[in-house]
């Protein structure tokens, strides 16, 4: 059975961080790319960050330079590292496994940035 399952959401105050993880099983996590999404209230889901096998990266223009994503393939987890936290980034942070037709999604945490 597939898991992924995402934890570190919480309430943070503007200019924060946090720090998401996501622990997976049931796979072999090191042939997986990765990544991380966000939905917000009344918005479609969006991309926020990815990794690849070899460690490449992307990011959305909103995250960049602000957010850094990376893997630990011998823990089977993801992280995503979030800086200068801005009121915008609130939302369900969802993870991500993808390996050609297979995808898998964790539930969700919630991070809302409020002062």
């Amino acid at each position: 059975q597939v898991q992924l399952v995402e934890s570190g959401g919480g309430l943070v105050q503007p200019g924060g961080s946090l720090r998401l993880s996501c622990a997976a099983s049931g796979i072999i996590f090191s042939i997986y790319s990765l990544a991380w999404y966000r939905q917000a209230p009344g918005k479609q889901r969006e991309l926020v960050a990815g990794i690849t096998t070899d460690l490449s990266t992307n990011y959305a223009d909103s995250v960049k330079g602000r957010f850094t994503i990376s893997r630990d393939n011998a823990k089977n987890t993801v992280y995503l590292q979030m800086n200068s936290l801005k009121p915008e980034d609130t939302a369900v942070y969802y993870c991500n496994a993808l390996f050609k037709t297979l995808t898998y999604w964790g539930k969700g945490t919630l991070v809302t940035v409020s002062s």
